[in-house]
């Protein structure tokens, strides 16, 4: 026959294993209120950081403030007042009608003809020419005319650029930039720049808000707008975006909803 000692073990056992299982498929149990994990994950996953027992710690806390709250608004009776339940009423509405939306235009989609007007509007900002130059980058003009001096006298552009110039971005490559559009720069640099043919150097430094620059012309190429399929989705981001056509789209639906609908 089992000691009473052991029946009390027995039981401690049962409770901290009946303990154990419960917080673990708990995030937390607030006034005997249990917060599921799968709420804590949830909510850690649409952070988009880093899954870390810090950010863990934090969601589980801001779980257990909103149970509080929620407990806290029950107790005062709060549910029960008129104003409360009609804004209550308010956002469940609002989440729905935008919910009703959403899937209605991913439905729906974006119209070939939207797409094609969407794309002749903003096809010519692809269009232009690229350039391919190097820079020198000094703080001082006299430098800067003293670096041109050498560089037209035979030095080597790209070592000079990678002893002398202040952008720590280009310096290391020989002061290249790579392709670059006229507009992507300062107007200083992209004025002096498009002036130069191949292998060209400035023959006057170019003050900028940097500094003054020392720019060389390596080539020029056309650039050739992508075909409406290959920005198709940026076009589509484009146009549900759009105000406007958000109105437009909003009013398609309801046209369609009523039309459908017997309303008496």
């Amino acid at each position: 026959m089992f000691k009473a000692h052991h029946l009390i073990s027995i039981s401690f056992f049962s409770v901290c294993l009946f303990s154990t299982s419960a917080f673990s498929q708990n995030a937390a149990i607030v006034n005997g209120k249990s917060i599921p994990k799968s709420q804590l994950d949830k909510l850690v996953q649409k952070s988009n950081q880093p899954d870390t027992p810090q950010l863990r710690d934090q969601a589980r806390e801001m779980l257990v403030t909103r149970e509080l709250i929620l407990q806290e608004a029950d107790k005062r009776g709060l549910l029960q007042k008129e104003s409360v339940r009609d804004q209550l009423e308010q956002s469940r509405t609002g989440v729905l009608v935008a919910a009703v939306f959403e899937d209605f235009v991913e439905k729906e989609g974006v119209a070939d003809s939207e797409l094609k007007a969407a794309y002749e509007s903003v096809k010519t900002q692809y269009t232009g020419k690229e350039y391919h130059v190097e820079h020198i980058l000094v703080e001082k003009e006299s430098d800067a005319k003293a670096l041109i001096a050498k560089i037209k006298g035979g030095a080597n552009f790209e070592e000079i650029a990678k002893a002398k110039s202040k952008d720590p971005g280009s310096a290391l490559n020989g002061g290249d930039l790579g392709w670059v559009s006229d507009k992507a720069l300062v107007p200083e640099f992209s004025k002096a720049m498009v002036q130069l043919k191949n292998s060209q150097v400035t023959d006057k430094p170019v003050k900028s808000q940097f500094g003054w620059h020392i720019i060389k012309m390596l080539d020029v190429r056309e650039v050739k707008a992508p075909s409406m399929d290959e920005i198709k989705d940026q076009l589509k981001q484009m146009i549900i975006s759009d105000e406007n056509w958000q109105k437009a789209k909003f009013a398609e639906m309801t046209q369609k909803l009523r039309a459908k609908a017997k309303i008496q």
